[in-house]
């Protein structure tokens, strides 16, 4: 297992950045590879993704969420992977957003894309993307869900 760890600076209040982030059917448009995402209800997710030309699905599961602060995630099938995303209040007009995953690479493709360093900037490129999206909207965000979603055995 891999851990890929990145961050970016966006020039845009902690709030809305927190809120686009929560609009994972607008990922394909700053994710390289993200085809499609469905959210099913507020917890469940299901992604169609294209890698090296290679279409894979999976379902997610959002197992932790707290507004302006942190999503984290893991899959339920398909490729083994687990994250946390993180934004931190920088000045009023600035957040950083930090993506921290463990990814088991599956097959060859993805092995040889892990040890290339393939991964590591996909999800370097994926969040400069996001930055751009976000900003050139002038840090308006597309949407939100503020809701709460507590770690398996909190309450």
């Amino acid at each position: 297992m891999s851990t890929i760890t990145k961050s970016v600076d966006v020039e845009a209040p902690v709030t809305d950045v927190y809120n686009q982030w929560t609009q994972f059917t607008e990922f394909p448009r700053f994710m390289e590879g993200v085809d499609r995402i469905e959210q099913r209800d507020n917890t469940h997710t299901h992604w169609t993704v294209s890698i090296a030309g290679v279409i894979r699905e999976f379902d997610a599961t959002i197992t932790e969420q707290h507004p302006d602060e942190r999503v984290a995630w893991k899959s339920d099938d398909g490729p083994n992977h687990a994250g946390v995303v993180t934004v931190h209040r920088l000045d009023e007009h600035h957040t950083r957003v930090t993506v921290q995953m463990d990814i088991d690479p599956d097959g060859f493709v993805e092995n040889v894309a892990d040890k290339l360093g393939i991964l590591d900037r996909r999800v370097q490129g994926d969040l400069d993307r996001f930055k751009d999206f976000l900003e050139n909207r002038g840090g308006s965000e597309t949407g939100a869900w503020r809701g709460d979603v507590d770690r398996p055995g909190q309450s």
